[in-house]
């Protein structure tokens, strides 16, 4: 039902019910004539429930709200011909009509919720112009095959990942990082399904699939979010599966045995009866079943509008009890991208050892060596004649420059050669030492940058509480403890290799204080097996990473460390909420059904008790939605 009309049928059933109000104080009428006066109103709000709860029991599964909801209903209407009983008609149409409104509610932050994930959906793309056989034509973007070339024109999403062939851009990547600031992307820059472009026309080489592209792999992650459902969730459902058949055992024990010893056992039994529907209003457990995934669920979308991928709502509950997080190095606390950060000459100008270092390494795919070729750019076009090639496995590369023989490497490649060589008392890096005819010339410094967020990160996780912040690496122990010590980590562990990394977790999370969860935060390509391993695997997204998406249980992505933060705050957030609709519903239900028992209770307390406290929990987990 949508919510207009549900809206429309509320207000049609209440003035409905004020002119009966009026009838029955205006005219006097026999109990069955006031019968079929309030029966108008309670089966026009009513009647969806009296569906659902018979299909219920013709499906086998009766003990639901709606069913709680009818037995109610329909013994507040059946009251009042007992003998010395007053009706209760006004009730029953107000107990359908307040449950009407609950259910409004609830359709209502659903829907917030619903919106807060669909943005997400908005990215996936309508058509793809794609040059064919001389010509664009326009086609589904499943149509489209790796390799083609696409126009992405300004305005447009970008319907596939690709490679940009021709012209420069911006784009706005808002929808899956969460980030307002765009990018500038040109020629030979990779472009992303999902972003859209902002100025210019940009000629696009596809590298993957529709089905295998970010903006596919994103909408199916986040369409799944859901059905992980968290401890917390799992809980409520096997309570109110065991809890509401108890519930209406003891509603009829309430209503048949307490008369018994009574003097008149039917003078006694309408008011039992009547504490019985009451119980049963009190007890439905709408507010728990409704409010509790509600929260989650509004948690994931709130998360989301942030760039933040959360696959589940028992990611939730994990993320809330982090102690200590451990971050891989590479590509997560710095950018993965090697650069030249020193240069320091022996017996030649800083220009004249970058310019020779850069040519022997012109080959050369190893990242140190595109960190060199970037530093000196002009080593493509001046003209310098290179031969004899040579690399030499574990220690560098060597080449003829003109009439020079010169070796770039380490400090193996210089004892190889002869060269006395000495260490960088300056910088922690990478260091590549040169030697020219054998004679030392001096070394180079290349470092990983660290992102400038990082520290940010690390001092956001003391803020929250995070006992433990600590890095693991493949890289060399002094460049690790300069990180460390400079980002203020609790310790590191460095030169390990993939299986170290998974041994050094599993003794931190055999470390970890009672009652933790340890997060593993990585880039999701070469981190899988730790992040399988730890409690809540974070991956840097890289805008798009497969492994990330598969690997990870939380994706970030727009790769910034500060968000692992962010991801816990509104973890804890989301579970403080649901928290709090616990203990408000069970507290007001059992103070309301502790003066049912006594006979203090009205079926009005009865109505607030289950609808009033299911509309305040609603309205409390829409609170989950801002991040």
């Amino acid at each position: 039902m949508s919510h207009k009309r549900q809206f429309i049928l509320i207000t049609v059933t209440a003035l409905l019910l004020a002119a009966a109000i009026i009838i029955e104080r205006k005219c006097s009428l026999a109990t069955w004539q006031l019968l079929f006066v309030y029966l108008v109103p309670y089966l026009l709000i009513g009647h969806e429930t009296l569906e659902e709860a018979a299909e219920g029991i013709a499906h086998g599964d009766p003990f639901d709200e709606h069913f709680l909801m009818t037995v109610a209903t329909v013994g507040a209407l059946c009251i009042g011909f007992l003998p010395g009983a007053e009706t209760a008609f006004q009730e029953a149409v107000f107990v359908m009509l307040f449950f009407q409104v609950g259910e409004l509610f609830e359709g209502f932050a659903e829907g917030r919720s619903r919106e807060s994930i669909a943005h997400l959906m908005d990215i996936r793309p309508d058509l793809a112009h794609v040059e064919r056989d001389g010509a664009t034509v326009d086609v589904n973007p499943g149509e489209v095959l790796a390799g083609e070339v696409i126009i992405v024109r300004p305005g447009e999403k970008v319907p596939l990942d690709g490679v940009i062939l021709e012209g420069s851009t911006s784009v706005d990547t808002k929808a899956l990082t969460g980030e307002s600031v765009p990018r500038e992307l040109a020629q030979g820059d990779e472009i992303l399904s999902g972003c859209v472009n902002q100025t210019g026309a940009v000629k696009v080489r596809t590298v993957k699939a529709f089905g295998e592209s970010t903006v596919s792999r994103i909408i199916e992650l986040v369409e799944h979010a859901g059905e992980r459902k968290s401890r917390s969730e799992a809980f409520i459902t096997r309570f109110a599966r065991i809890y509401t058949p108890i519930v209406v055992v003891a509603a009829i024990l309430l209503a048949a045995v307490p008369p018994l010893f009574s003097e008149s056992y039917m003078q006694a039994f309408p008011t039992w009866l009547y504490r019985a529907l009451m119980f049963l209003v009190v007890s439905c457990p709408c507010a728990l079943v409704i409010s509790v995934p509600l929260t989650f669920f509004g948690g994931i979308g709130g998360a989301s509008r942030k760039g933040i991928l959360v696959k589940g709502a028992s990611f939730m509950d994990s993320l809330s009890k982090t102690g200590t997080v451990v971050f891989d190095k590479t590509g997560t606390l710095t950018h993965g991208q090697f650069a030249v950060d020193a240069v320091h000459p022996d017996s030649c100008d800083a220009h004249r050892l970058l310019h020779l270092a850069a040519h022997v390494e012109h080959f050369s795919t190893h990242p140190v060596a595109a960190a060199l070729r970037d530093a000196f750019p002009e080593e493509a076009t001046d003209g310098c004649r290179i031969s004899d090639v040579e690399e030499l496995a574990g220690m560098g590369i060597s080449a003829r420059i003109g009439d020079e023989t010169v070796c770039v490497g380490n400090s193996r490649m210089m004892e190889h050669v002869g060269a006395s060589w000495h260490d960088c008392a300056h910088d922690v890096g990478t260091i590549i030492h040169v030697a020219i005819d054998g004679v030392y010339a001096g070394h180079i410094v290349i470092n990983d940058k660290v992102k400038d967020d990082s520290a940010e990160a690390v001092g956001k996780l003391r803020e929250l509480g995070v006992g433990r912040a600590v890095m693991l690496t493949g890289d060399r122990k002094e460049v690790a403890e300069h990180i460390a010590d400079s980002l203020g980590l609790d310790g590191y562990y460095a030169e390990l290799l993939p299986d170290g990394k998974v041994k050094h977790l599993e003794s931190l999370l055999a470390s970890k204080e009672p009652g933790t969860t340890l997060a593993f935060v990585g880039d999701g390509i070469n981190d899988a097996p730790v992040l399988a391993l730890a409690d809540t695997g974070i991956a840097m997204g890289g805008l798009g990473s497969d492994a990330a998406l598969e690997a990870a249980d939380v994706v970030i992505m727009d790769d910034k460390p500060s968000k692992v933060a962010m991801a816990i705050r509104i973890a804890r957030r989301t579970i403080r909420i649901a928290r709090q609709n616990v203990i408000f519903a069970i507290g007001v239900k059992i103070a309301v059904l502790l003066l049912a028992g006594i006979g203090a209770a009205t079926l009005w307390m009865a109505v607030f008790a289950d609808v009033g406290v299911t509309v305040l929990a609603v309205l409390n987990a829409i609170r989950a939605l801002k991040a």
